[in-house]
């Protein structure tokens, strides 16, 4: 290959790198964007009245309630609750709980995560006790993705303590007539429960970082391009 080839190849190599990299840190830079204003949609939301049960039930499958208050009236099912088991909060395992609210103000059911208990290591198969209160309840909550999803081994969909819960799977097995969202109960925990949820994480800070690597390595090949193919041929040459 004549010395007048590689230079082009070379330099073709070197600019398609550059492009990349550069592109690559572009897209980076659009994906925290987006995260950013989701995480101000996520604080209008917030701040805005909260939803009643009949609000609520009307507007359900509506992207834009998600990470909205709530303030619902209704009757727990406890027949129906579960706990899911391997959740942490405040460093600690445990069990989130997991009950169906019958709203007053609509025929519909709700999923409310309740909140965090300590579990019983000794007895794996007991059920914690909970201070369920029976009638009509007040839940202030703010709707949140149903609780996510932990690796599995074989079927533990079933019983009343399992790692996972499926929404559809669960109204199935219930019978219910379950909204498409859930709620994350908040407040004072006169029910002995902990209710310390984290706050849904962004992630901008990780796309600013993953696009200054690719910035820095695109000018990383800048700099080697221009060392090997011009300074270091003119130093040559002289």
């Amino acid at each position: 290959m004549n010395k007048v080839r590689r230079f082009w190849l070379l330099t073709l190599a070197a600019a398609l790198a550059i492009a990349l990299t550069i592109g690559l840190g572009r897209w980076q830079l659009s994906r925290a964007a987006e995260k950013e204003a989701l995480a101000a949609a996520m604080a209008s939301r917030s701040s805005q009245p909260p939803l009643s049960g009949l609000e609520l039930a009307a507007h359900s499958h509506r992207p834009e309630v998600l990470y909205r208050q709530v303030l619902l009236n209704g009757r727990w099912l406890t027949e129906s609750t579960v706990f899911l088991d391997n959740r942490q909060m405040n460093a600690k395992p445990g069990l989130f709980v997991v009950t169906p609210l019958a709203l007053t103000d609509s025929p519909a059911v709700v999923l409310v995560q309740r909140g965090w208990v300590q579990r019983n290591f000794l007895d794996r198969s007991s059920l914690p006790a909970l201070d369920t209160p029976p009638g009509t309840v007040t839940v202030s909550g703010r709707i949140a993705p149903p609780p996510s999803k932990l690796y599995e081994l074989g079927d533990q969909q079933s019983g009343r303590i399992r790692q996972n819960l499926d929404m559809a799977a669960f109204a199935e097995e219930s019978g219910l007539s379950l909204l498409p969202v859930s709620v994350q109960e908040v407040g004072a925990r006169a029910d002995g429960l902990q209710r310390d949820w984290l706050q849904p994480a962004t992630g901008v800070d990780k796309h600013y970082g993953y696009a200054a690597q690719w910035f820095g390595l695109s000018g990383l090949f800048a700099i080697l391009y221009v060392w090997f193919q011009i300074v270091k041929k003119f130093k040559t040459r002289r």
